[in-house]
């Protein structure tokens, strides 16, 4: 009895192994690379890319404002590459890929069927998915000399390309000039309310002054006390030319003679006139009831000493206001040069070729390193026999 004979089966596959380990460079090269290639020739889409190049610019206000106020304002500061690297940060962000996706639909775009399953992007994307897609297909690049900002980006369709690239550098432009109008309108706000606090302060002041003026009806108490003192000397002169000449007369008349009482009577109204006089250089004259506590009963002295507190803290609040109003006009200037706009250098372009996939650099690029790889393993599998013996 003959037992039957049962077929091995592992013979195929063991013969597909040996075969392609025994011409490993037409499997693991030459196989790959095919498939590369023909990825590339007929399935890869194209990708177009259009370019924009834009510069932040400042106001010109050395030309448009007078020499003296340039001087306060510090003319000759270059924008420098922070607003550059701003306007970057803003491109990359999280907020212009949502304006860009609210204003393009840009998922629709990038995760269409139409396009190959390796470019393409999830049709059910994250946020962090779509943004890393994004950063892929958008690009920025800086002149570091020029400051010149070339915005690139990728897409499916040249005209596709060219809106995204139209709204990402109006959106750039909104963004600066948004920032710079807030920044310098905040620190305009912040100047102008502490001026408002050096302005309420002299008009406080002025007010104050003129209330001490109007309660004790007095233009100026250094004048006027001069004045008093003026009128007292010129009486005090008159009195002692009157005494003389009423002894004259009496030593010749009798007090009775008519010469004698008239210059009597003019003698005493001259006195009475200088007790008067004295009267208002010591004591305040008129109604006190409406006068404050302090304010009662002062002499021309202490009111001149009133008043000169008054002029000296008008003083200080008139050149506290100078200050803050150059400060202010200052900071005026200042605001208005910190506007930055924009400026479109170049336009963004139509693309008429596609620029990706560079099919000859890739599969060059593929053949070179998993060339490379190839004779990695082989030597790796060389040395380890080496060592087994």
């Amino acid at each position: 009895m003959t037992m039957e004979q049962t077929p091995n089966t592992d013979a195929p596959q063991s013969n597909q192994f040996a075969v392609i380990f025994k011409r490993p460079l037409v499997s693991f090269v030459l196989v790959p690379l095919l498939v590369f290639a023909f990825y590339q020739a007929f399935m890869a889409s194209d990708r177009f890319v259009s370019h924009a190049k834009i510069i932040v610019k400042e106001q010109d206000s050395a030309a448009t404002l007078d020499s003296s106020l340039a001087l306060l304002s510090g003319f000759g500061v270059s924008t420098g590459s922070s607003d550059t690297d701003l306007v970057r940060s803003y491109i990359y962000s999280n907020d212009m890929l949502v304006h860009l996706d609210e204003k393009l639909d840009i998922v629709a775009h990038y995760a269409s069927s139409d396009y190959d399953i390796f470019s393409r992007l999830d049709s059910e994307p994250s946020r962090e998915d779509l943004l890393s897609y994004y950063e892929d297909y958008v690009s920025v690049v800086i002149d570091d000399k020029s400051q010149v900002i070339e915005v690139s980006v990728q897409a499916f369709e040249p005209e596709f390309a060219q809106l995204m690239t139209q709204t990402i550098v109006e959106r750039a432009e909104w963004f600066i000039n948004e920032i710079s109008r807030d920044l310098a309108k905040k620190q305009l706000e912040f100047v102008q309310r502490e001026h408002q606090v050096v302005d309420d302060r002299l008009s406080d002041i002025k007010a104050k002054l003129l209330a001490f003026q109007s309660r004790h009806n007095l233009l100026d108490p250094q004048v006027e006390g001069m004045a008093f003192q003026q009128i007292a000397y010129t009486l005090e002169a008159e009195i002692a030319a009157k005494r003389t000449q009423l002894r004259l007369l009496r030593s010749s008349m009798s007090d009775t003679a008519p010469m004698v009482i008239q210059a009597k009577s003019e003698l005493e109204s001259l006195e009475d006139q200088l007790q008067s006089e004295r009267a208002r250089l010591t004591q305040q004259g008129g109604s006190t009831a409406a006068l404050p506590d302090d304010e009662k009963n002062l002499g021309i002295g202490e009111l001149l000493a009133k008043f000169g507190e008054y002029k000296i803290d008008l003083e200080l609040a008139l050149q506290a206001y100078a200050s803050s109003q150059v400060s202010l006009e200052k900071s005026r200037i200042e605001a208005y040069r910190q506007i930055k706009y924009l400026v479109t250098v170049e336009s963004p372009t139509l693309p008429e070729e596609a620029e990706h996939p560079e099919r000859i650099y890739n599969i060059s690029l593929f053949f070179v390193v998993n060339l490379l790889l190839f004779g990695v393993a082989r030597i790796l599998i060389a040395t380890v026999k080496e060592l087994r013996r």
